[in-house]
C-alpha cells in the first residue's frame, strides 16, 4: 500500500499541504494519518485534540480520523463542533486538558474548496507544531508503510455537544469556542474594551469566511459589546466564500474599504484560514506585522497578563529589527530565529520569552505555542482602550521614539520550482565572492550569509535558513524560498531600511525602499531567471 504519498514535499511543521484532489486518491489520508499514529511514542489510552478550519474535505477527514484513532488505541477524542477549531484554539485545548496531541486540519491561508488546498498537521502536547524529530519520523514511516488500522465504525455526528463511544474510545464534541474565550478572558482587561466599545468606538474585524468569525463573534460582540455586524464575514465557509482567507491589504478588500477613505472606521483587523495570523488597520493607517510587534512589545505592561514585565521577545530573521530595539530598551533579550513557528516553542517552554512574531502576519505570546490572531487583535484593542489614542497616533509615537524600520516584503509567487532553485544557487555563487565594504551605489556591505541557527535550549541546528545581505547603516535585503503553496515555489524578497530621522517618517514605503529593491534585482538577478518586471503581491 506504500504510495509515496509525500512526493515532492516533505511534511514540515506546517504540515502536509496539498490540492484537496491528492487527499482524495484511495488510501492517501489514510497513510499519513497511520504514519502520524506509527511515529508516535505510548499514545494508548491517551486524549487526542482534533478540529480545523472548516474548508472543503474537512468533516470527512475527521470520520476517517476517527476510525483510526479507536483502531490505534487512542482513549479519548476531543473534537470542535462541526469539525471547527482554529489553530490556536487546538493549542490552548491541549494545553489546557493535558491531551497527548492534536490533528489541525488546515492549509492555513489557502484558498479552499474542492479545487482548493487541504492540509493536516500534528501538534504535541505542549500544544506546539511538531518538531522535526517527529515530522522526519512521520516521512520515514511513510516511505515504508504497508496497512492501516481503522475500525468498521459509522460516522458520528459532529453538530451535537455531548459524549459517545467508538470502539474502545470515548469521543466528546466539545464547544469549538468555550475555552479559547475563556482563556482570552483571564490575558486581557475585558471590562476596559467593553467601556472602548461603549464609548462610541468604531471597528471591523474581517473573518473572511474562515474559522475566526464564531471566535471573534462570540469574544468582540456577545461578550465584549461590540455592535452585531461589527464581524464580517463570520460564517466558515468551505471555500471561503471563494476568497483568498490571507489577511492583507490585497484579500482583505471588504475590510479595507471600512477603514479608508470618508466615514472611516477607527480600527480594523483581520484573520486568516486557521486563525493564526492577523492584519491591524487603524483609520487610513496599515500597522505591518513588525511594527505591530515591536509596539506590543513596549505596551505589554498595560495589558493585566503581562503587567509584570517580559521575559523575553523572539522574532523570526526576516521580521524586522524594530523589536529588537524595544528589547535594548527594556533590558531584555531579543531571539533572532529561523521562521517557523517551532523555534519560539523551545524558547516559550524554558521560559526565556514571552512575546513572539513572525514577519508573514503572526504574533502570539506565552499562553499558546502557535500563532494567535485574535489574540493580537484583543491586545491592539485593550492598548487602545487604555491609551485612548488612534492606531496611527500610537505607532507613529512609537517611531518617534524608536525610530523606524521602512519594510516590505515582495512576493513572486508560483515560479517553477527548478528556476527558483537555480536563482538560488546563483545567489549563494555571488555571496561567495561579496566582500565587506564593497560598494553598491550609497550601500556598503556589512555582511552577507546564509541565515544558521543555533537553538540555545537543545543545542540544535537549523541551516540555510533565508540568504540575506546586511549594509553598514542598517538596511538589510532577505532572500528566502516559501514552502507554503501547493503551485511552484515562492520568492519572498524581504527589504528593510532603519530610519532616525522624525520628519521622513511619513514617506512612502516603497519610495523610500526604491533603490533597495532595484539592488535585490540586481543582486539576485530576479528579472533575468523569472522574466518577471513586478512581485505577485507586495505587503
Amino acid at each position: 500500500m506504500n504510495t509515496q504519498f509525500f512526493e515532492g514535499q516533505k511534511p514540515g511543521t506546517s504540515g502536509l499541504r496539498k490540492k484537496v484532489s491528492v487527499f482524495q486518491q484511495p488510501h492517501y489520508l489514510e497513510n499519513f494519518i497511520q504514519s502520524i499514529f506509527d511515529s508516535l511514542e505510548d499514545c494508548q489510552n491517551k486524549t487526542l485534540v482534533v478540529g480545523g478550519d472548516g474548508r472543503y474535505y474537512n468533516k470527512t477527514a475527521i470520520q476517517t480520523i476517527v476510525k483510526m484513532a479507536t483502531a490505534n488505541g487512542f482513549g479519548r477524542m476531543l473534537i470542535g463542533q462541526n469539525g471547527i477549531l482554529s489553530t490556536p484554539a487546538v493549542s490552548a485545548i491541549i494545553r489546557k486538558y493535558h491531551a497527548f496531541g492534536g490533528i489541525i486540519l488546515s492549509a492555513s491561508h489557502n484558498p479552499g474548496g474542492p479545487d482548493g488546498d487541504f492540509g493536516i498537521k500534528y501538534n504535541i502536547s505542549n500544544g506546539g507544531p511538531a518538531p522535526e524529530k517527529l515530522t522526519e519520523a512521520i516521512y520515514e514511516h511513510s516511505l515504508k508503510i504497508s496497512n492501516y488500522r481503522i475500525s468498521e465504525t459509522m460516522d458520528i455526528d459532529l453538530s451535537e455537544l455531548g459524549q459517545m463511544q467508538v470502539g474502545e474510545m470515548t469521543v466528546e464534541i466539545i464547544d469549538s469556542v468555550a475555552d479559547y474565550a475563556e482563556l482570552m478572558a483571564q490575558i486581557f482587561d475585558f471590562d476596559k474594551i467593553k467601556d472602548l466599545f461603549q464609548s462610541g468606538f468604531t471597528l471591523c474585524f474581517d473573518a473572511m469566511h474562515a474559522v475566526t468569525g464564531p471566535y471573534a463573534r462570540l469574544i468582540l460582540e456577545d461578550q465584549l459589546g461590540a455592535p452585531s455586524g461589527t464581524v464580517i464575514n463570520a460564517i466558515p465557509l468551505e471555500d471561503f466564500g471563494g476568497g483568498h482567507p490571507d489577511p492583507n491589504l490585497v484579500y482583505a478588500t471588504d475590510l479595507v474599504k471600512k477603514v479608508y477613505g470618508e466615514n472611516a472606521l477607527q480600527f480594523g483587523a483581520a484573520s486568516d484560514g486557521d486563525g493564526d495570523r492577523n492584519m491591524i488597520l487603524g483609520q487610513d493607517f496599515f500597522v505591518t506585522p513588525s511594527d505591530s510587534l515591536a509596539v506590543l512589545a513596549a505596551n505589554a505592561h498595560l495589558i493585566p497578563a503581562y503587567k509584570e514585565g517580559l521575559a523575553g521577545i523572539a522574532r523570526s530573521m526576516p521580521t524586522s529589527a524594530a523589536a529588537d530595539r524595544v528589547a535594548a530598551a527594556l533590558g531584555i533579550d531579543c531571539f533572532e530565529t529561523p521562521t517557523g513557528w517551532k523555534f519560539f516553542g523551545n524558547l516559550l517552554d524554558a521560559g526565556k520569552v514571552t512575546l513572539c512574531g513572525e514577519e508573514s502576519f503572526g504574533t502570539s505570546s506565552n499562553h499558546v505555542r502557535e500563532k494567535d490572531g485574535v489574540w493580537a487583535v484583543l491586545f491592539w484593542l485593550n492598548i487602545l482602550a487604555v491609551r485612548q489614542e488612534s492606531v496611527e497616533s500610537i505607532v507613529r509615537a512609537h517611531w518617534a521614539k524608536y525610530g523606524r524600520h521602512f519594510y516590505s516584503r515582495h512576493d513572486y509567487e508560483n515560479i517553477n520550482i527548478n528556476t527558483a532553485e537555480k536563482l538560488m544557487d546563483n545567489l549563494s555563487k555571488t555571496f561567495n565572492v561579496m566582500k565587506k565594504g564593497q560598494s553598491f551605489g550609497s550601500y556598503l556591505v556589512d555582511y552577507c550569509d546564509n541565515f544558521s541557527y543555533t537553538d540555545p535550549i537543545d543545542a540544535s541546528t537549523s541551516a540555510k535558513q533565508g540568504m540575506r545581505i546586511v549594509f553598514q547603516e542598517g538596511s538589510r535585503i532577505v532572500f528566502r524560498l516559501s514552502g507554503t503553496g501547493t503551485n511552484g515555489a515562492t520568492l519572498r524578497v524581504y527589504l528593510e531600511f532603519f530610519e532616525t530621522n522624525i520628519a521622513k517618517h511619513s514617506l512612502d514605503v516603497q519610495e523610500v525602499l526604491a533603490d533597495l529593491i532595484v539592488l535585490a534585482d540586481v543582486i539576485a538577478g530576479i528579472k533575468k531567471f523569472t522574466g518577471r518586471d513586478k512581485p505577485s503581491l507586495i505587503t
